[in-house]
């Protein structure tokens, strides 16, 4: 088995956590890790490995699973950790499990997002489009499978996945989609009209069109973000790949309560 590891560089606790992994595993390390730990490390755009072990929270998950390749162990040093599998007390025995085949792969469905019909990030929780100033509503046109669905003016719309419904768009008052659905939830953010909190929609594919010439950020997992503006178009649909999660329990419900309501 050929483990990557990729851990938050920013927090020292997973970064002495992360040094004992590179003793433990041998993995191959990403550039920016490996940095912090003083080694030598590779892009993570060329990390193609069997098992990504993150050392962090969340954030560090969808980093993994926007720019690298292989099933993902996430090792939570993070606050809910919704997406984490284990403590790091528990680092020995998920690497047994997984060397001897006893785990299961949760496959949870990306979107990929094209911007003026080039091809961005896939996501796996969100894409957001928001205002680039502080209280100012902007105006958007939405489209599905090219029929108008409405025309908001609001501070921003966020687009989840299934897996994203617990994240941003819950926050803003959208629903909590089980993970293994396919489909997406748009949920305008503070609108100025009163609408339903979200329309759940299948997958199919998305038009956003920007109906003033003020900016915008086009935001893809809290990863990647980007200045859009009125000649900007972007299209959202359900991607050919997937994210595949290592994971030892199945209880998907039992996950959403615990990390809800704790």
């Amino acid at each position: 088995m050929k483990y990557g590891l990729i851990a938050n560089p920013e927090k020292e606790e997973c970064i002495k956590f992360a040094k004992k992994l590179v003793e433990k595993l041998n993995p191959v390390v990403e550039e920016e890790t490996a940095r912090a730990l003083g080694i030598k490390g590779i892009p993570i755009e060329d990390m193609d490995v069997d098992v990504i072990v993150t050392v962090g929270g969340d954030g560090t998950i969808l980093l993994a699973l926007q720019r690298a390749h292989g099933k993902i162990l996430g090792v939570n040093m993070g606050l809910l950790g919704f997406l984490t599998e284990i403590s790091p007390e528990e680092i020995d025995s998920a690497i047994n499990k997984i060397e001897n085949g006893d785990y299961f792969l949760d496959r949870r469905m990306k979107i990929k997002v094209t911007l003026n019909g080039e091809r961005l990030y896939d996501c796996t929780n969100e894409v957001v489009i928001h205002t680039a100033e502080i209280a100012k509503l902007r105006s958007y046109a939405v489209f599905y499978e090219n029929e108008l669905l409405d025309e908001f003016r609001a501070d921003g719309l966020i687009v989840a996945t299934p897996t994203g419904s617990t994240s941003y768009a819950l926050s803003a008052g959208g629903p909590i989609l089980h993970p293994n659905l396919e489909g997406m939830v748009l949920t305008p953010i503070a609108p100025f009209k009163k609408y339903p909190k979200s329309f759940v929609l299948p997958a199919g594919k998305m038009r956003i069109e920007l109906k003033d010439g003020k900016s915008n950020l086009l935001v893809l997992d809290g990863q990647y973000s980007v200045k859009i503006s009125k000649e900007d178009v972007v299209e959202i649909e359900k991607s050919e790949n997937y994210a595949e999660f290592i994971r030892f329990t199945k209880s998907t419900i039992k996950r959403i309560r615990e990390r809800l309501i704790g």
